[in-house]
């Protein structure tokens, strides 16, 4: 990413070692020298390159959400549907499968709104908000060890949604958002 102040010195990296590494992230460590001398040894999580995409499907005035279990709040969460890039793959072409893998319909249309990280400070990962429009029929086999509930939320009634307790998610508020500034709603 381009320094958008010429001025300003990155941090030196010193040094960086893989300190675990699991089947999803590395952890790496990470020793920068500031400008000012300060020497900071910072940890990160390292995923995949090549990130992530989450889909704002919208099927006629319905928003397409998706049910399912989330490992890291132990309990069910209602979002959008997403899914990492695998390699070789351009985020139209995750954001395609995901579609059929999760939510059974194939996007005739899908548009890039945004990429965002997570938490910048110590995540590598990006996802790619894609919407996904002119949805048809069409399924695919997926990875999940469980059947996902599909939700059709209706557009209009977008606020409803803020105030439900299993959406909770960031990403999926952010989703929510450029979805709606699109439409020109907000």
């Amino acid at each position: 990413m381009k320094n958008e102040n010429p001025s300003e010195q990155f941090p030196r990296i010193l040094a960086k070692n893989e300190t675990v590494k699991s089947r999803i992230f590395t952890v790496e460590t990470m020793a920068l020298q500031f400008a000012n001398g300060v020497e900071v040894e910072y940890e990160r999580l390292i995923s995949s390159k090549n990130g992530a995409v989450l889909l704002v499907p919208v099927l006629e005035d319905k928003m397409v959400l998706i049910r399912e279990y989330a490992a890291g709040v132990e309990r069910y969460e209602l979002g959008f549907p997403k899914g990492k890039i695998d390699a070789g793959e351009g985020w139209e072409q995750a954001a395609i499968r995901e579609s059929q893998e999760e939510i059974g319909y194939f996007p005739q249309k899908v548009e890039l709104l945004d990429s965002l990280t997570l938490a910048a400070g110590y995540m590598t990962h990006h996802t790619h908000i894609v919407l996904a429009e002119e949805l048809t029929p069409q399924t695919a086999e997926g990875d999940e060890p469980e059947p996902l509930e599909v939700v059709y939320w209706p557009l209009e009634e977008w606020q409803g949604l803020l105030s439900h307790p299993e959406f909770s998610e960031g990403r999926a508020y952010a989703a929510l958002m450029l979805l709606l500034n699109y439409k020109g709603i907000i």
